[in-house]
């Protein structure tokens, strides 16, 4: 990203010396039909480091003028200059050149959001960065091949062809803790389908997307394809309930996304949410232990913490509970807490003083119920500045308990025991959410089994994730529609059938 005022613009000016260790960036401008133009008000958005709590970045905050400017220019995109009814060859051409610019920025993309929310930079590279390229890469695959049109026969005879034609203007809403990850899981398939895109990245991470903006704009995305307006609470609200806003796409907090829900139910607009989790680890006794706590320690502790689909309940049974303790105790021990810069820290700081309040409080609310933190439960005193929480085991956890029902959101991992594998089950279904989950077991055919059982959007064996080609989302409390892959795609398009006369529908086919 340039540092200084460029034919893009983005950049304003970046001042050397930052506390953060390097720039600070002064962002003057928002992306808005395919110019960085000069927002409406002259309120900002401060980006605080996690990591020194002094101020790294500022941007503007867009209002309801710019959030009109932009709807009108992805309008003006989608129907009068033709992204709408484009062919799908020209939408696959733009976003492969895109894939190239971002592989290109992968260490800058890195660095940025390491910056911003505080994620180690060695998961920003191979999660933050490089999921993001898998999720761009499954899409162009599956696109040519999508049936956007077809030809459907009837048993009495009839035959329709049916179309699958762009949902329209995407607002697509977008959390801190996986900015570039949950951008491109709306982005892609929503320009892949022929929609035109404003997004609203969160106050806490809008860095990684004006590099994104940079990047689309770079590799030839038409005016208007795609229009950047970060925002406050306010006009946040303002975009998910625009009358030229045909969908809203959003990833967050449950309570969140139950409001544009509301919103959204009032005009009939079409809704996606990939909202929280509480997922559990059911670990069966003939579990290989050693294989099973090693996958924890991304599934439990990724991104310290700060992602929706960690396992965050670990069940296991009551004879086996004081080993599998025991083992959780020496994982955390073996995970370097620090600057996330440094690639060999594996938990850095929360993204903010406030999330930091939020999981200490949840600490606090364990120690009252009767939880015991075998290991951490408290604010890291290590570091004399930035949001640091020690990463903490939490056993004698009942499964009613609120550390074991909410989402928190930290470092925190709580150690719940059950009588037998119905009862397993039993515990990590009783949960408000259904976002994802794993079963842990030397039997991989009887996980099936218990998979089926668990009602959630996903379901790991023995740690395997489900992969790029599979869809994201849950059911409960965690969301409303999948992205990724076939199902995500679906979302962004609108089926129409148009009857065929029988000579026509048998030239057509």
């Amino acid at each position: 990203m340039s540092s200084s005022s460029d034919a893009k613009g983005s950049v304003a000016n970046a001042d050397e010396g930052a506390a953060n260790g390097g720039r600070r960036l002064q962002f003057e401008r928002l992306f808005i039909g395919g110019q960085w133009v000069e927002p409406a008000s002259s309120d900002r958005i401060d980006v605080l480091s996690p990591i020194t709590e002094e101020l790294t970045a500022s941007v503007p905050a867009g209002d309801a003028t710019d959030i009109d400017r932009a709807v009108e220019a992805a309008r003006r995109a989608l129907e009068n200059d033709g992204w709408g009814t484009s062919s799908v060859d020209e939408r696959v051409a733009v976003l492969t050149k895109f894939r190239a610019c971002l592989v290109a920025a992968a260490d800058e993309m890195a660095a940025l959001i390491t910056d911003e929310m505080g994620c180690p930079i060695t998961q920003s590279r191979n999660n933050q960065v490089a999921n993001p390229i898998g999720v761009l890469d499954t899409y162009l695959e599956l696109a040519p091949h999508y049936p956007f049109t077809e030809v459907r026969r009837s048993v009495n005879g009839a035959a329709g062809l049916i179309t699958r034609e762009p949902v329209g203007v995407v607002a697509a809403v977008v959390p801190w803790n996986m900015p570039l990850l949950t951008a491109i899981h709306k982005v892609a398939p929503a320009v892949l389908a022929g929609c035109t895109v404003i997004l609203k990245p969160s106050p806490e991470a809008p860095l990684s997307a004006y590099l994104l903006a940079e990047l689309l704009a770079e590799a030839g995305l038409p005016p208007g394809v795609f229009n950047l307006v970060p925002a406050e609470r306010e006009a946040s609200e303002y975009l998910v309930s625009h009358p030229g806003v045909d969908k809203v796409a959003f990833t967050g907090s449950s309570s969140a996304g139950r409001r544009i829900a509301a919103i959204c139910g009032q005009d009939l607009r079409r809704v996606t949410l990939e909202l929280g989790g509480k997922s559990a680890a059911v670990i069966l006794d003939d579990a290989d232990f050693d294989a099973t706590v090693e996958s924890l320690r991304m599934g439990s502790f990724r991104n310290s913490g700060q992602v929706c689909s960690l396992k965050t309940r670990v069940l296991v049974s009551e004879r086996r509970a004081p080993e599998l303790v025991e083992r959780l105790v020496e994982l955390v021990r073996s995970m370097p807490v620090g600057d996330p810069r440094d690639s060999a820290t594996q938990i850095g700081p929360l993204v903010s003083a406030r999330q930091r309040g939020v999981v200490e409080g949840y600490l606090e609310i364990a120690r009252g119920e009767g939880a015991r933190a075998v290991i951490g439960g408290d604010k890291s005193e290590r570091f004399p500045r930035g949001w640091w929480v020690e990463p903490t085991i939490l056993a004698d956890v009942e499964p009613g308990m609120r550390v074991a029902q909410e989402e928190i959101f930290g470092p925190v991992l709580s150690v719940i025991t059950y009588r037998d594998e119905d009862d397993a089950v039993e515990i990590a279904n009783n949960s408000a959410y259904g976002l994802n989950g794993s079963v842990f077991t030397a039997d991989v055919h009887h996980a099936i089994d218990v998979a089926r059982r668990i009602r959630t959007g996903t379901v790991e064996i023995n740690g395997s994730p489900a992969g790029f080609a599979a869809p994201v989302g849950g059911v409960k409390g965690s969301g409303i529609g999948r992205e990724g892959s076939r199902e995500g795609l679906e979302h962004y398009t609108e089926p129409k059938a148009v009857g065929l006369p029988k000579a026509l529908a048998a030239e057509l086919t």
